[in-house]
């Protein structure tokens, strides 16, 4: 009766971990779920806000052609004509708009935020480039800043939004890729979990 005893509690602590350490697999998988529903949500914020950059860039990439009116105060700080005729508005050496490398820097931010949502739970490295070209971004918005405030004297609004918008996405980037290395180690904590549950089972006696 002893040996019996002892054998049924021991059956019963091990089906009592078995099941604890499978409520908290279930747990830990919903929470992983939800971190990639935030991720995707991310990514998506990422596309977005390309796409309006990119509609910027087209739009004053328009205006430096004159094939549309430009909309924006002529007067005071704001004033979107003289910056945009200025010296500054075209890449140094040429008649090309600097509104042109923005359009190129939009569509590749919208290329990386896509492979982030597509690739960024199995690899680190679409995280690391998006992150490495917002900061490109973040660079020349900074100098471009500098010539509005120090050498113009004034301010385009179409061009410090398109500023605010490489801003909030070198912010989200930096998020992404703090997310990214939580879930990488989550990940590994997954695998070592759904080990041990497996050994358990096997340990398990047949009825």
């Amino acid at each position: 009766m002893p040996e019996l005893y002892a054998a049924l509690k021991h059956e019963a602590f091990e089906s009592f971990i078995r099941f604890t350490m499978y409520k908290a697999y279930i747990v830990f998988l919903k929470g992983r779920s939800m971190r990639q529903f935030m991720r995707g949500r991310a990514s998506l914020l990422m596309i977005v806000l390309s796409l309006i950059g990119v509609g910027i860039s087209i739009y004053l990439t328009s205006v430096h052609y004159e094939n549309v009116p430009l909309v924006c105060s002529n007067t005071g700080l704001i004033d979107c004509s003289r910056v945009l005729s200025s010296a500054y508005s075209t890449v140094p050496g040429t008649t090309v708009p600097i509104s042109v490398p923005g359009l190129a820097w939009c569509l590749v931010a919208g290329a990386l935020a896509f492979s982030v949502w597509k690739f960024g739970s199995d690899y680190s490295w679409p995280r690391v480039a998006q992150l490495v070209w917002t900061v490109v971004g973040i660079a020349t918005v900074l100098y471009l800043v500098f010539v509005e405030i120090v050498k113009l004297h004034t301010i385009c609004a179409w061009c410090t939004g398109l500023h605010v918008i490489i801003l909030i996405m070198l912010i989200v980037a930096l998020l992404q890729l703090q997310n990214g290395e939580d879930d990488l180690d989550y990940a590994d904590e997954e695998e070592t979990d759904a080990a041990i549950i497996d050994r358990s089972q096997d340990r398990a006696p047949v009825k």
